[in-house]
């Protein structure tokens, strides 16, 4: 015999055909829960980190990524710091790959009989950051339109709807300033609509309006205001790491901020999501994990006479323990591998299997009258899916415990008195 015992009694018992319909059933039911189980968990895991990424993406696309600006309380009550020198110094940092100025201020955009509160952002449309994310966006007009003193604008698309504009149309901003003496003097200013992006996120398209820089700054209420530095990473996800080294090399005076703090909110709940929808499709892993208790109880009732026969002949209790071990082991991680293989499949062929269930069932899972993101993106984490597999062979081993210490407290006396 050149397999240990429990191992060679444990690979007999997992082959032979039982007699028991019922623990076969079981078995199989277990087997395919602890394999849907695994592969939901991959593929919905999947799913949930495409839609950040998507998020990400389209969260940064018109957004800096660093921003370097004064206080709120601070302007106006401080001089106009030398943004050209920090900007030098700003790019010297390591990581960051460009620099531009930026100036913005709330107002409210005017076209009768609604009006919508926007962010007037002015930018320099030569700027090459500006030209690619802005110019990617558009879907009407022109962003070469921006010009110093032409006093045009680019606005969202649902600020086009709400407002019926288009290229072409005039708009009004009124932007709220104060005098010297400290006396609201609401500033108007006409516009004209040099284009309208789509970014595809409701934060942009429903309140962002840009100009040219020059243009903005001259409708602020202080030479400062609302002014500062956007910044574009070589690696988008070293943005706290960076706006840490920026803090201790500019002015103490200045707001260093990165989009992670920015829009931590929608990740802590996208975070949460996922750790919530993992614990509760781990509960089918679970599930299946007590049909494994279940089926080697049943298995252990059954061969008393066979454990007893095995124990006169020498067998230690840790060598019965192992036979049950080594046939729960067996279906359970064979789950876990159907599983790993299914949800792996699934996950890499999500943008192709969703097009066919919504050309099969004739409904959109995705409906584009509802949704900005149309397609069910995938994105697998390496490091997820080895944790899935190792919390689920956790999950299976465990559950052999219990049948295993029972099979080995069978007294051989006591199974055989009755044979």
């Amino acid at each position: 015999m050149f397999y240990p015992l429990p191992l060679y009694v444990g690979l007999r018992y997992v082959r032979a055909r039982s007699h028991r319909f019922f623990v076969s059933f079981i078995t199989w039911t277990s087997l395919v829960g602890v394999c849907l189980g695994v592969a939901a968990l991959i593929v919905i895991l999947s799913v949930m980190n495409g839609f950040a990424s998507e998020l990400r993406d389209r969260l940064l696309s018109l957004n800096a990524q660093v921003r370097v600006s004064l206080p709120a309380q601070a302007q106006g009550e401080v001089a106009e710091p030398d943004w050209s020198a920090l900007a030098a110094r700003a790019a010297a940092v390591p990581g960051v790959v460009q620099v531009a100025r930026y100036a913005q201020v709330q107002a409210l955009a005017v076209r009768q009989p609604e009006m919508l509160p926007v962010l007037l952002r002015g930018i320099d449309p030569d700027e090459a950051a500006s030209r690619a994310e802005l110019g990617r966006a558009l879907i009407q007009g022109r962003l070469a339109d921006l010009q110093p003193g032409s006093d045009r604008v680019i606005v969202g698309e649902v600020i086009a709807q709400q407002l019926g504009l288009a290229p072409g149309d005039p708009l009004t901003l009124l932007i709220p300033t104060v005098d010297p003496s400290g006396t609201p003097a609401p500033k108007l200013r006409e516009f004209v609509v040099a284009g309208v992006f789509e970014a595809g996120l409701q934060d942009h398209d429903a309140t962002l309006v840009f100009a040219d820089l020059s243009d903005v700054r001259a409708l602020s209420a202080t030479s400062s205001a609302g002014e500062g530095l956007q910044l574009r990473l070589q690696d988008v996800m070293a943005a706290p790491e960076i706006a840490a080294t920026l803090r201790s090399r500019l002015p103490a005076g200045l707001t260093v901020s990165d989009w992670t703090a920015d829009n931590a909110s929608y990740f802590r709940a996208i975070r949460i999501e996922k750790t919530m929808m993992s614990l509760i499709l781990l509960l089918i892993v679970a599930v299946a994990a007590f049909n494994i208790v279940a089926m080697l109880v049943m298995v252990v009732t059954d061969k008393r006479t066979d454990i007893a026969i095995v124990r006169t002949f020498g067998a230690a209790p840790r060598q019965v323990a192992g036979v049950f071990m080594t046939q729960g082991l067996i279906i359970g991680w064979l789950g876990v591998g159907l599983g790993l293989l299914l949800g792996l499949t699934l996950a890499f062929n999500v943008r192709s299997i969703v097009p066919f269930l919504e050309r099969t069932l004739g409904f959109h899972i995705m409906d584009p009258d509802v949704y900005y993101v149309v397609a069910i993106p995938s994105e697998i984490h390496w490091g997820q899916v080895a944790l899935i597999a190792v919390a689920a062979l956790l999950l299976t081993a465990a559950a052999t415990l219990y049948p295993s210490l029972r099979a080995a407290r069978v007294a051989p006396a006591e199974a055989l008195r009755y044979e």
